[in-house]
């Protein structure tokens, strides 16, 4: 047999196991060898002394947005932003696209404005709504890796939400082949009930959409999943009342797990300024102590992955003239910065590279069922991340290779420095070599 085509060795290597010195040994784009750090051939690269070994991140929740929306976001700059933060596969959101990916046309649509374009390996989500039921089946053979669907208004037309007795149908459609549905989950009329927001004031935004608008939805999509025995995830958890209705579902034998993200570990309501609109998204960040208790239900295994919920749009629908939260586009563009933003807040509170990884590369591979990803085994693709965990830097927005220079983490010292991103065992560069899974 040949020789590695590869070889990566570090004194920290982060393994499903946890922490070791090893050398990774590549071959034909596959995890050949996870051998002893000193058994290397020539020309090995050997990380420096503080350097760690991570496997690729997965990212999987980012809407990219093409094609149809292409002024909003694209496969090309998307990916050339994960492969700068160390993620090598996203998983693609059905809507803000044109079309969204609701049938098996649309997704080939989608796969064709990719090709050739992305910088990273790209799978795809499908989409539950009203007129894609009955043709589920039809999208996950077709490829996609579940569907996703709102228990409300997505903000976009094209995308409508699933009321009850569809979420149900739906459910009922999956379980016959174990598809999985991923769900937007606050409850419509919640926030149709609460104050109108408008405005500069994010306090007024905050009571806009209360946290009972989540646990209503949450426990609406429980409820149909225990009925139909389906598997279900909730994307994007920002408040922790969700946490305790998690626990009890799955100690029942319900199949429901969840995620969260970056801006609810980081951000706090209290420190939001007047009228920043880059910092809204929906559900919204909410305060200190409720994002102290998401780190808790992480550390527990409550919730089971940290992905970005990439969502960016032209700097003008964020409206920073008149920074209305009201009138605002709500979505957060932070792929590049996932890694260094939740090893900055993990490492103030204890946990360490083996959970981040856990959380943003095993967790994520799995639950879109990309056996593959996410972890540094013999036989995995290789997709590995070189990582500095003790340099900091400051947050330029000028220097993040998503299509618009616009976060809420301007200015802000970050722990953690990616340094190199191998996608399938070839260093990720100037020219896309991702795969479309």
């Amino acid at each position: 047999m040949s020789g590695p085509d590869l070889v990566v060795r570090a004194r920290r290597v982060v393994t499903p196991e946890g922490e070791r010195p090893a050398a990774v040994g590549v071959r034909d784009g596959r995890i050949a060898t996870v051998g002893p750090y000193d058994d290397v051939p020539p020309g090995a690269v050997t990380l420096a002394e503080d350097d760690v070994l991570l496997p690729g991140l997965v990212d999987s929740h980012v809407h990219v947005n093409e094609p149809g929306r292409t002024d909003w976001e694209g496969f090309a700059t998307a990916t050339a932003a994960a492969a700068a933060g160390g993620v090598t596969t996203v998983v693609d959101m059905p809507l803000n696209s044109r079309p969204p990916t609701v049938d098996p046309a649309a997704l080939a649509a989608k796969r064709a404005a990719a090709a050739g374009r992305c910088h990273v390996d790209v799978a795809f989500w499908g989409g539950a709504v009203p007129a894609s039921l009955g043709g589920l089946r039809a999208l996950h053979e077709a490829g996609v890796v579940g569907m996703k669907c709102f228990l409300l208004d997505s903000g976009v037309p094209e995308f409508p939400p699933l009321d009850p007795g569809q979420l149900r149908a739906a459910l009922a459609e999956l379980a016959a082949f174990d598809g999985l549905l991923v769900a937007h989950c606050e409850d419509a009329a919640t926030i149709a009930a609460a104050p109108r927001p408008a405005g500069p004031d994010y306090r007024a935004f905050l009571r806009s959409r209360p946290p009972e608008a989540e646990t209503r939805a949450v426990t609406t999509l429980i409820e149909a999943a225990r009925a139909t025995g389906a598997r279900v995830h909730v994307v994007h958890v920002s408040a922790a009342a969700v946490l305790p209705l998690l626990d009890a579902a799955v100690a029942d034998g319900v199949r429901v797990s969840a995620e969260t993200c970056p801006h609810y570990l980081t951000l706090a309501a209290e420190d939001v300024p007047a009228g920043a609109t880059a910092t809204k998204c929906c559900p919204p960040v909410r305060d200190r102590a409720n994002r102290e208790a998401l780190w808790g239900g992480l550390r527990a295994g409550t919730l089971s992955c940290v992905v970005s919920d990439h969502s960016p749009c032209p700097p003008e629908l964020k409206h920073p003239g008149t920074g209305d939260f009201g009138a605002a586009w709500g979505g957060i563009a932070s792929l590049q910065l996932a890694l260094p933003l939740v090893w900055t807040g993990a490492r103030e509170r204890g946990s360490t590279l083996p959970d981040v990884a856990r959380w943003m590369a095993e967790g994520p591979a799995r639950l879109a069922g990309l056996a593959g990803k996410g972890r540094i085994v013999p036989g995995a693709d290789a997709d590995l991340v070189a990582f500095a965990p003790e340099e900091s830097f400051v947050v330029d927005p000028a220097r993040l290779r998503h299509r618009h220079p616009v976060s809420p983490y301007a200015g802000r010292s970050l722990q953690g420095v990616v340094r190199t991103t191998w996608l399938r065992g070839r260093e990720t560069g100037a020219e896309p070599h991702g795969t479309l899974l």
